[in-house]
């Protein structure tokens, strides 16, 4: 079975991204993931699309897209900016933590794109981050130059092709030729995924919580529980050592804690289930 890529061009419709000289990013974003998704096809790849056109979805919903899609990988695109102008250069490629296979993919395109000449500007840790925290696939999103700097628009322009190409040779020499490959880098860019084992153990009833996050600041988990609530869910932060989970509910059943796990993956959250 051909693995497949979820492509994000970012921004579009009434959110133009960052914009420089009256170029903006939502623009670069869609020219450039549709070059890399035609190379990815042509190569053997089936490719799914948060947008074809200048539309706007919010950053949950490009989320909820690649996870509806049942894609193996996300890929979003993006421009850099900076506060003042030609001041930066170079790519960078954002991860929801450096680790894994998508931390790998990441470092596949930054290399593959700096051989061509821009600068490699690093992997970087972006957890707050829609398309990354709540995609339930290894997720990356790349930063190809900064908009706002000449030199970087120039590179752009002139080694178009050749940077979709460097692109889309990153993400195949990561991801190989088989669904395998994605299943190794686990579900859930927060290194979470799905635990149903709900044996008998001692005997004692179990009773069971759907996590939807492990944060180590307690700001982060706060954003993620304020979400929740907006949302219709009980929900609450459980301090775990140096860490603090997002739980919601404390349900009898397995079926019941399945059931609310399923709404929750359907909203784009990454989810755990655990005892109470």
């Amino acid at each position: 079975m051909a693995i497949t890529i979820a492509i994000d061009p970012g921004h579009g419709g009434t959110d133009p991204g960052a914009i420089y000289n009256g170029r903006q990013e939502k623009d670069d974003n869609l020219n450039l993931a549709l070059a890399v998704g035609n190379i990815l096809r042509q190569d053997g790849y089936n490719v799914e699309y948060t947008r074809t056109t200048d539309v706007y979805n919010t950053p949950v919903e490009k989320a909820r897209i690649g996870n509806m899609s049942g894609a193996d990988y996300f890929v979003s695109f993006h421009r850099n900016s900076s506060p003042f102008a030609n001041s930066y250069s170079g790519i960078e490629t954002l991860v929801y933590n450096d680790d894994g296979i998508k931390a790998e993919l990441a470092r596949n395109i930054n290399r593959e794109v700096s051989e061509l000449g821009f600068t490699d500007l690093g992997v970087k840790e972006r957890p707050n981050l829609a398309v990354l925290r709540r995609t339930r696939m290894p997720a990356v999103l790349i930063e190809t130059g900064f908009i706002n700097t000449d030199a970087d628009n120039a590179f752009f322009d002139d080694n178009f092709n050749a940077v979709a190409q460097a692109i889309a040779r990153g993400i195949e020499e990561t991801v190989g030729g088989s669904v395998g490959a994605a299943a190794g880098g686990g579900i859930g860019n927060a290194g979470i995924g799905t635990n149903t084992n709900g044996g008998s153990g001692t005997g004692t009833a179990r009773r069971y919580r759907v996590q939807t996050g492990l944060f180590r600041r307690f700001g982060n988990a706060q954003f993620m529980l304020q979400d929740l609530i907006e949302q219709g869910f009980d929900a609450e932060i459980v301090e775990s050592g140096e860490y603090f989970a997002v739980q919601t509910g404390i349900y009898n059943t397995l079926d019941e804690a399945q059931e609310v796990e399923n709404r929750l993956r359907d909203l784009g959250f990454e989810t755990l289930i655990v005892t109470a």
